[in-house]
C-alpha cells in the first residue's frame, strides 16, 4: 500500500471516528433535563436542594429509577421491591411497626418515609448512610430486607428484555452495573417532593382561611410553648439532626451504632412531621399507634434520666403537661401537614399498575 492510500485510509478512519463522536453526543443530548417543581416559598425560606453533578436529573433517568424502585427482581426471591415497604399511600413509609422483608423476616426498626430527601446529610434512623446512593444500596443486600446479592440482581436485570435498552438510553451502555441502578433509583427518589399542605397555604402562602381556629391554636402550641419547631424546623419540618427525645431510660443505640461514641447513644434521626398523619405507627419501633399517644408522651411521658437527652428536651423533661383541649388542638394542627396530592401523584406510583 503506497503512502497516498495509507493517508486516505487514515482520513476515512478519522472521519468515521468523528461521526461516532457526534452520534455519542447526540445520544447524551437526547436525554431530557428535569427541573424539580419546587414551590417558590421553598427557595424563599430555605436552601436550594444540593444535587450531584455526576448524576444529573433527566426524564429518562427518573423513569428508569421509578421502574427499578418497584422492581421485585431486586430481591433475592423476586417477591419484594423498595415499594413493598415504602408505600405511596403512607407517604412512602409503612403501616407496620416493623416491616417484613423477604420470606416475612421481621425488621428491627420502623421504615422511614421518603420525601424531600435531597436536603438530608445522613440517612436511616442511625445515620449509617451518607448519601441517597448508599441509602438505596443497603436494603438490597440486607439479609432481613431484600436479601439479594448484586451479582444476582444484575444478572436478572441484564436478562430482562426491557432493561438493557433503558440503561443504554440513560447511561450510554447496555452493560448494567450496580452504580447505574443506584443512580437511577436516586434520581427517582429526589423527585419525591411534598410541599402542598394546608399548613403551607396558611404559613408560607398567606391564605388566612386555610386553617380552622382549632388548628390555629395547635399551630400556636407547636411554634410556641410546645417548642416542637426546635427540632421539627424550617420548611422541611425536620432539622435532619440526631437527637434523644427521652423515649426510654435505656434507649435504642441509634447514632451510637454508626459512630461508636457514647455521646451519641440514644440519638435518632429527627423525622419530618410532614405527612405525619399518614406514617403511623410512630417512633423508631412503632410503639405508638396514634398521634394522640405521641402527644401524651411529650406531655407526660419523657424520661429525664435518659442519657444524652437533647438540649431542647431538657427544659421540657417534666413534660408539656397539656390539657385535653390543647392535645386535641395539637393533633388537629398535625393533620394539616398532610399532602394529599403527594400520595395521589401518578408520577410516583408503580408504573406496572394501571
Amino acid at each position: 500500500m503506497n503512502k497516498v492510500k495509507v493517508i486516505g485510509t487514515l482520513i476515512c478512519l478519522l472521519f468515521v471516528a468523528s461521526l461516532t463522536g457526534k452520534n455519542n453526543k447526540k445520544k447524551v443530548a437526547a436525554l431530557t433535563p428535569y427541573t424539580l417543581p419546587l414551590p417558590s416559598f421553598v427557595g424563599d425560606y430555605f436552601d436550594k436542594m444540593p444535587l450531584d453533578p455526576d448524576n444529573p436529573l433527566t426524564v429518562e433517568g427518573i423513569a428508569l429509577g421509578r421502574k427499578l424502585f418497584y422492581e421485585k427482581k431486586l430481591s433475592g426471591n423476586n417477591t419484594i421491591s423498595c415499594g413493598s415497604c415504602h408505600k405511596q399511600q403512607f407517604a412512602f413509609a409503612d403501616n407496620k411497626a416493623l416491616s417484613l422483608g423477604m420470606g416475612d423476616s421481621v425488621g428491627i426498626i420502623s421504615t422511614m418515609p421518603l420525601f424531600n430527601l435531597g436536603w438530608a446529610r445522613k440517612y436511616f434512623w442511625n445515620g449509617r448512610a451518607s448519601s441517597l446512593i448508599e441509602q438505596a444500596h443497603d436494603p438490597v443486600i440486607n439479609r432481613i430486607e431484600m436479601a439479594a446479592t448484586w451479582g444476582q440482581v444484575l444478572s436478572k436485570l441484564q436478562q430482562d428484555p426491557k432493561y438493557p435498552a433503558m440503561f443504554k438510553k440513560v447511561f450510554g451502555t447496555d452493560t448494567i452495573n450496580s452504580g447505574m441502578v443506584l443512580k437511577a433509583i436516586t434520581q427517582f427518589e429526589l423527585t419525591l417532593l411534598s410541599f402542598n399542605t394546608r399548613f403551607d397555604k396558611y404559613y408560607f402562602e398567606g391564605q388566612a382561611d386555610a386553617l380552622t381556629p382549632k388548628e390555629e391554636r395547635g399551630l400556636d402550641i407547636f411554634f410556641g410553648f410546645g417548642s416542637c419547631n426546635h427540632c421539627h424546623s424550617d420548611v422541611l419540618l425536620t432539622d435532619n439532626y440526631f437527637r434523644n427525645n427521652g423515649l426510654d431510660t435505656l434507649p435504642f443505640p441509634g447514632l451510637y451504632n454508626t459512630t461508636g461514641k457514647e455521646t451519641d447513644r440514644g440519638r435518632m434521626k429527627v423525622p419530618s412531621l410532614r405527612n405525619i398523619a399518614l406514617t403511623a405507627p410512630y417512633m423508631h419501633d412503632g410503639r405508638y399507634k396514634t398521634l394522640s399517644e405521641v402527644i401524651d408522651f411529650y406531655s407526660e411521658g419523657i424520661h429525664p434520666e435518659s442519657p444524652n437527652l437533647d438540649e431542647h428536651i431538657i427544659p421540657l423533661k417534666r413534660g408539656l403537661r397539656l390539657t385535653k383541649e390543647q392535645k386535641e388542638d395539637l393533633v388537629a394542627f398535625l393533620n394539616t401537614l398532610t399532602d394529599s396530592s403527594f400520595i395521589k401523584n401518578k408520577a410516583f406510583s408503580d408504573p406496572n399498575v394501571k
